[in-house]
Parts: structure tokens; C-alpha cells; sequence
């Protein structure tokens, strides 16, 4: 059966894809973004869909509409972007997520929490899993957006326990994939564009530090299991790649796809950047029937394939 689906920041990198899959089900989808880093241009091939519809809107304001499901992914998700305004962020993780509960509740209707792999922090526990409580530092550079998340969940599960709510949570680790914004300072964009445009690779540190890279249909897939779940399964659960790469490997890769004569260059590591990145994705396996399909190669050269083209506009 068909659903009438509100997705808050639905112009962005992966709310374009979630638009994309929800429609390609035969769903309606109401996509909501104030375009600080959405972009219309991430959603116009849907424009002739006579199921999609496109708003203008800050979450931060409330938002009155009629839908059977609310998936929460309004706000900027890279360093660049939500240091930028740093209380706009925060804002938009907190009365954002208190609005869109506000109408999840009055309409007595599920909605999904995008949360991320960063309320854990930097971890002291490797891999990370959902009983981890994390190592956050609350006043540094990245708290605006770490505890802005964080503050979201606490939100999430107070509504659950007070209103009854059907709360979805979902802990997404680092995704890549086509509609990734050229300039939103996140690694993988970061080694494509510049190896692209002959430019020295930039890595911060000795290039030792790990992450894990999930290719965003395969996140996608995990965030519509999670919201067709019953009621009782709330989450927090971790939806990742669990294959672990350091900066210089992914660089490496970069390099060989795009044959790239690219240098490598050395800068100081950023405050409180996490020196070990990884999920376990046991309950996500259990609880959804999930895990990735797509490797980091394949994924890599779909993404190089998307940033040729926009480079070359």
C-alpha cells in the first residue's frame, strides 16, 4: 500500500536518493528543504512526477501538512556546513526535531530520526556499538552538531515514552555517493574533486585515522527497512559500512580510478576529529535483515563518474 511521505531535508544528498526509492515504490513524497546545503538541482529529474511535491521550508518553523510517514533528515551533515552557523545548526537538530515529533504525534503517524555515527564522538570503543554512550566533547567545534544530534535522540525517546510515539533511529556512518556536494569538506568528495582537478590531496594528520564508507543506496535500503519495522522496534541501530579504510588507502583508491597525478600533502589533524571510525552492524543485521552490498571500489567509481560531470558544467 501507498504512503504519503514527508522527508525533511529531502533536496539534500541522501533525502534525494530516499525521494528517489520511495518513489520508484509508488509512494508520494512531500520533500521539505531550506536549501542551506540541499539543492533543487539534486531533485529536479523527479519535477515531472506527478507524486512528488517540493517545499520551501525551515524545520525550525512548525509545518502543517497531512502525511502516513515522517522521515527527519534536515540538517547540514558536513563540518564545512554545520560550523558555518554553528546555532542554526543546533537549532535546526533540536526545534527541528521537536517540531516534526510535534506533527508525528498529532498525526499519530511513525518518523524516522537521521542520527549519525557522531554522537559517539571520538570512541573509545572499537567498533562502536549502540549501547555505546560515546566520548563527546560539548563545547568544542563539532558540539554544535554532535550534541544537537544527541539532544534529537534524547527528544526521539522521550516522545516514545511519554506520547507512545513510533520512533525510528538510525545511527548513519559515513556515506558517499552521486549528489555529494563538491565543496562540503568531507574526505571522499574532498580526495575525488581534488584528484580530478590535479590538485594535491589533502590529508590531515599521518593519514592512519579510519573510517567507514557506505554507499548511499545501501544506506538507503536500511533506513526504509527500519521505518517499515513494527512498533516496537525504536533503534538507536548503526547503519554503516563495517569494511574499514585509512585516509591513505581511500586516497590511493582515489588516485588509481581517476588517474589522477595528484600529489599527497600533510596538514595538522582538526580539533576532537575521531581517530577510528567503524560500526558494528550486528543489530542492524538481526533487526532489519541489512548490510551493505555495495563495496567501496564500485561505489568509488559510481561517485567519480557523477563529480566528472559536474566539474565539467
Amino acid at each position: 500500500m501507498s504512503s504519503r511521505v514527508l522527508i525533511t531535508g529531502g533536496a539534500g544528498f541522501i533525502g534525494s536518493h530516499l525521494s528517489e526509492r520511495l518513489l520508484a515504490e509508488g509512494n508520494e513524497v512531500i520533500c521539505v528543504d531550506n536549501f542551506f546545503t540541499g539543492s533543487r538541482r539534486n531533485v529536479e529529474h523527479l519535477f515531472d512526477n506527478p507524486r512528488f511535491e517540493l517545499m520551501r521550508h525551515d524545520v525550525t518553523f512548525p509545518l502543517y501538512v497531512e502525511v502516513d510517514q515522517i522521515y527527519n533528515l534536515a540538517c547540514p551533515a558536513s563540518p564545512v556546513h554545520y560550523q558555518h552557523d554553528p546555532v542554526q545548526t543546533t537549532k535546526t537538530s533540536v526545534v527541528g526535531a521537536i517540531n516534526m515529533l510535534g506533527l508525528a504525534k498529532r498525526l499519530r503517524i511513525p518518523i524516522l530520526q537521521a542520527s549519525t555515527s557522531e554522537v559517539y564522538g571520538d570512541p573509545a570503543v572499537h567498533p562502536q556499538t549502540e549501547d555505546y554512550w560515546g566520548n563527546v566533547n560539548p563545547i568544542g567545534t563539532r558540539s554544535c552538531y554532535d550534541e544537537g544530534k544527541r539532544a534529537a535522540e534524547t527528544l526521539f525517546f522521550d516522545y516514545r515514552r511519554q506520547h507512545d510515539l513510533s520512533i525510528k533511529v538510525i545511527r548513519i556512518f559515513n556515506t558517499y555517493g552521486p549528489r555529494m556536494h563538491p565543496n562540503d569538506g568531507r574526505v571522499v568528495s574532498n580526495f575525488i574533486v581534488q584528484a580530478l582537478r590535479g590538485e594535491p590531496i589533502t590529508i590531515y594528520g599521518d593519514g592512519s585515522q579510519t573510517r567507514s564508507f557506505c554507499f548511499v543506496d545501501d544506506l538507503v535500503d536500511g533506513m526504509v527497512r527500519l521505518m517499515n519495522t513494527e512498533h516496537g522496534v525504536t533503534g538507536p541501530i548503526n547503519v554503516g559500512n563495517p569494511g574499514e579504510f585509512t585516509m591513505l588507502e581511500l586516497a590511493h583508491a582515489v588516485l588509481e580510478i581517476t588517474g589522477s597525478s595528484s600529489q599527497i600533502e600533510h596538514r595538522p589533524l582538526p580539533q576532537d576529529d575521531p581517530k577510528q571510525r567503524q560500526p558494528n552492524i550486528d543489530l542492524a543485521r538481526r533487526e532489519l535483515g541489512w548490510e551493505p552490498t555495495i563495496a567501496l571500489r564500485p561505489g568509488l567509481e559510481r561517485t567519480i563518474e557523477y563529480f566528472r560531470g559536474v566539474l565539467a558544467d
